[in-house]
């Protein structure tokens, strides 16, 4: 293995070349292409491909290894799933964030009103933003397993938040959810993000219908 590139950096920039959209469902990902990409050897990047796949973030096509994709079925499964886990942790961080964190966050917000001309940036800053929600939980396993629902999120192809009016929407239900946390109310907080999810969800519902 490459002494310099362990086999999680190898994984994390792949991971991350899939969820800001360089590498797309159903796009052929080759070993030899990646290693010269990001600079790093074939052992690390083979070993991050195999568990990409484990994942299920890969699919195999023939001998090829491709970028998986997500049906209408799959979408509505993860998003449920996602809901009922960001609505726990939300409901935990308005218990147990700290005076800091809630500062954070807010700041977060004010920052991303800036961006809301870029749709990639604020959709990079939207994953930041629910990350450090979850983490303001303080449940280090209900962490881990929002880390894996959100690795699955990264197989969705285009963002929301680039429909127009959506990411000013976004920011506003961020900020409620950001006030009902800084009350201490677990389930104000809770129906905060799960309504947010639930936007978000129905934006993605009439982009992939208008693509259809």
């Amino acid at each position: 293995m490459d002494v310099k590139t362990p086999i999680r950096d190898a994984y994390a920039l792949i991971l991350e070349a899939i969820d800001i959209g360089i590498y797309k469902p159903g796009d052929r990902l080759v070993e030899s292409e990646l290693a010269e990409r990001f600079g790093v050897s074939r052992t690390p990047i083979r070993e991050a491909l195999q568990r990409l796949e484990t994942q299920a973030l890969l699919s195999r096509d023939g001998r090829s290894l491709i970028v998986s994709s997500l049906d209408h079925n799959q979408l509505s499964e993860l998003y449920i799933v996602r809901a009922e886990l960001e609505g726990l942790a939300a409901r935990l961080a308005a218990q147990h964030a700290t005076p800091e964190e809630l500062a954070v966050l807010q700041q977060m917000i004010h920052s991303d009103q800036a961006l809301l001309d870029d749709p990639m940036k604020l959709s990079q800053s939207n994953r930041k933003f629910h990350k450090q929600v979850h983490l303001a939980s303080h449940n280090r396993f209900l962490v881990q397993q929002l880390d894996m629902v959100h690795r699955s999120m990264a197989l969705l192809a285009n963002t929301s938040l680039a429909v127009e009016g959506r990411g000013a929407d976004a920011l506003q239900e961020h900020q409620d959810l950001v006030d009902a946390m800084r009350e201490g109310d677990g389930e104000a907080a809770s129906a905060a993000i799960k309504n947010h999810l639930s936007q978000a969800f129905m934006t993605r519902l009439r982009l992939d219908a208008a693509a259809e």
